[in-house]
């Protein structure tokens, strides 16, 4: 009588291969990251005198060593003093990487032209160091302030005349998040405000954090007015934390969360239908009822009116497309936030910035967005608070960057 054994499962190689390339990749991220910007300034034929070059060695391998433990502290376990810490590093590494890069096309011109080490390296060093101290200033300066406004006219030729010259204000991606930028809240709020919209929007990405951390830096956007509706909808980093906390709060604070869901505004006998999806990432979140639906979203409304869509990442825009949605109203992208991340952005969304056409019908703007996410440096990419003057059909569009509000 033949007997059979059971089978024992082979060990799966996935199990081991993902953790190992997870940690081979990221420890070659930190090696180029940390390394160039070492070779450039310390190593390289500097010849610095041997107490500059460890002193040096000492700073760039702590870190290195120091910034994965200090992320996992701070976005991890979530202790913001960590996470001010890593952020800046990160963002300050960054910036010394890139300018370390362009600093060799100088010490490749000069090699060119006959300047002998050490003078050669000194000079790109010299050329590394005070750039990027300049542009991490500047950058740090520009993510910290009051955004600019910028005014876009859009023509949605759908639209009906009552509602031509309609004011959407859009604020997205503020990230109330380890700097406690609750002066600043105040002051976007001040700008909002004075810009008296007939609609104010935010697409999402409100906060690193959950509500209990974030209230003090939220309570601002409960002083927001608008003449005909406030709406909100989720971006990816509510999903982090909260996303029904953060709907359930911006509902206390008087907006209009658009969880899948639409409202009508109306001016002059002209209706326009303004819609809200939930984050593409939303589905993988596992809260029940969350996930981009534009088909419960525009459920109930007239097919004829013109919808303005917001949705928080560009990416969504094909599905806009098949739902005949007018405009769409995005984030996310931060607009690259420190130049040349654009490049990496792109590959990932469709638009990084701007008014887009997508098909016949479908218009998509994209924010630069109103804070920032983690380093606290905008560089070549700057925030915005977005004046958007809707037109009908037969009125010029624009796109327009105002001088801003300090």
């Amino acid at each position: 009588m033949a007997t059979t054994e059971a089978a024992v499962p082979a060990p799966r190689r996935s199990s081991l291969i993902r953790p190992l390339a997870f940690g081979l990749a990221l420890t070659t991220v930190l090696a180029l990251l940390f390394g160039v910007p070492w070779w450039s300034l310390v190593l390289s034929g500097n010849r610095w005198p041997a107490p500059v070059a460890a002193i040096g060695t000492v700073l760039f391998v702590a870190a290195a060593v120091s910034f994965p433990v200090l992320m996992v502290l701070g976005h991890g376990r979530r202790l913001d003093w960590a996470a001010r810490i890593a952020d800046t590093l990160l963002g300050a590494v960054w910036i010394l990487f890139v300018w370390a890069l362009a600093g060799d096309l100088l010490r490749l011109a000069m090699l060119a032209g006959g300047v002998d080490d050490p003078l050669r390296s000194r000079i790109t060093a010299a050329f590394t160091a005070v750039v990027a101290a300049g542009i991490g200033l500047w950058g740090y300066v520009e993510a910290m302030r009051i955004p600019r406004v910028r005014r876009v006219t859009v023509t949605v030729p759908r639209l009906g005349a009552g509602l031509d010259g309609l004011r959407v204000v859009l604020l997205t991606d503020t990230h109330y998040g380890p700097i406690n930028r609750a002066r600043w809240s105040r002051g976007v709020t001040e700008v909002v405000n004075s810009l008296d919209a007939d609609i104010v929007a935010h697409t999402g990405d409100i906060a690193d954090g959950t509500v209990a951390r974030r209230t003090e830096q939220a309570a601002p956007l409960g002083d927001v007015r608008a003449r005909m509706a406030r709406v909100y909808v989720t971006g990816n980093h509510e999903y982090f934390g909260e996303a029904q906390g953060w709907l359930d709060h911006m509902r206390c604070l008087g907006w209009e969360p658009l969880h899948n869901r639409h409202l009508i505004v109306s001016r002059d006998g002209s209706e326009l239908v303004v819609a809200g999806v939930d984050d593409r990432t939303a589905a993988g979140a596992g809260l029940a009822g969350h996930r981009a639906d534009h088909a419960t979203a525009l459920a109930g409304a007239d097919p004829a009116l013109p919808v303005l869509l917001l949705a928080h990442q560009p990416k969504q825009i094909d599905a806009a497309v098949a739902h005949g949605i007018d405009l769409q109203l995005s984030g996310h992208t931060h607009g690259g936030q420190i130049w040349p991340f654009h490049y990496l952005v792109r590959l990932d969304q469709p638009v990084v910035q701007g008014l887009t056409r997508h098909g016949s019908r479908t218009q998509l703007f994209t924010s630069r967005g109103t804070g920032f996410w983690g380093p606290p440096f905008r560089v070549f990419a700057p925030s915005e608070i977005t004046e958007l003057t809707l037109r009908s059909a037969g009125q010029p569009a624009a796109d327009v960057d105002a001088a801003g509000t300090s």
